[in-house]
């Protein structure tokens, strides 16, 4: 039923539970995993600086965002290993940009069967269902895929 499966993962111990759901359906469905870090991208320069200084800083940023996901990677390592020992091929994405726009343009660019991803609002009857979390709620309400909420209480 499943053949592709996207866990949108931010690190986080969230993200390392709705990773283990994604597992356990994998592993019943023969499926791939696609682990996805987006990381959000910086602000627009000030229009006023002088153009060396914007030059200069920004040279800086994509040098600490190139840094980053040389961290990133290192720390997903572990979450890669975790699919590898269940038998489950893992396939790591880092991409720069705002975290709903990159997992909807995975869920474009490839046959995405299935989101597994961690939420975190936490409120009771309808609110619940009526504030999920901004990331959350965009992704549920603008793909067509199922998407799994893992909700992150006791985390």
């Amino acid at each position: 039923m499943y053949k592709t499966i996207l866990v949108p993962h931010a690190g986080s111990p969230a993200g390392d539970e709705a990773l283990k759901h994604a597992i356990h359906i994998a592993k019943s469905n023969d499926a791939k995993i696609i682990i996805l870090h987006v990381l959000e991208e910086f602000p627009n320069l000030p229009l006023l600086m002088h153009e060396e200084q914007r030059e200069r800083i920004k040279k800086q940023l994509e040098e600490a965002i190139e840094t980053t996901k040389k961290t990133i990677e290192k720390e997903m390592t572990e979450r890669i290993k975790l699919c590898e020992k269940e038998n489950i091929k893992p396939d790591l994405r880092i991409i720069t940009g705002f975290p709903e726009e990159g997992i909807m343009q995975i869920v474009a660019d490839e046959e995405i069967d299935l989101i597994v991803m961690a939420k975190r609002r936490k409120l009771k009857g309808i609110r619940k269902l009526m504030t999920l979390g901004s990331v959350s709620r965009k992704i549920v309400e603008n793909v067509k895929c199922p998407v799994l909420l893992i909700d992150i209480e006791n985390l």
